[in-house]
């Protein structure tokens, strides 16, 4: 089962629906997600609960001010069927730099702009914008 897949469709739909938050269980990687996607501001904040088993993450969505989600299009580029992995020279632009790129490197979940600059190759795990 695609975990990661299944997170990013849970915020699609949730976006879409128009919810306030959205619940799922939470990894690390996961959790490494939403803070990249919390400091490029795509979504408001996150958070964990604890509880004895795998632990529950609500991560709460933005919206403009016309009640759009700011999340237009989050897309799974590295499947289970197929990785797919870059240099650090080859980090892919989306939306001419307007989008985000997200990587899983070896210095934990970054964007492509801070696995650009930290010069950190990786496993693409989704576009957004």
């Amino acid at each position: 089962m695609d975990t990661v897949g299944d997170f990013l469709t849970r915020i699609r739909n949730a976006g879409m629906a128009k919810h306030e938050k959205v619940d799922v269980p939470s990894s690390n990687m996961r959790q490494g997600i939403a803070k990249v996607l919390q400091n490029a501001g795509y979504i408001r904040s996150f958070k964990v609960v604890k509880d004895g088993k795998q632990g529950m993450m609500r991560v709460y969505l933005r919206y403009n001010k016309h009640g759009q989600p700011t999340i237009n299009k989050i897309a799974r580029l590295s499947k289970p069927s197929r990785r797919t992995y870059v240099k650090a020279s080859e980090v892919p632009q989306v939306r001419s730099g307007y989008g985000l790129a997200v990587l899983s490197t070896n210095k934990g979940v970054l964007s492509g702009e801070e696995a650009t600059t930290n010069n950190v190759g990786g496993e693409l795990l989704c576009k957004v914008w």
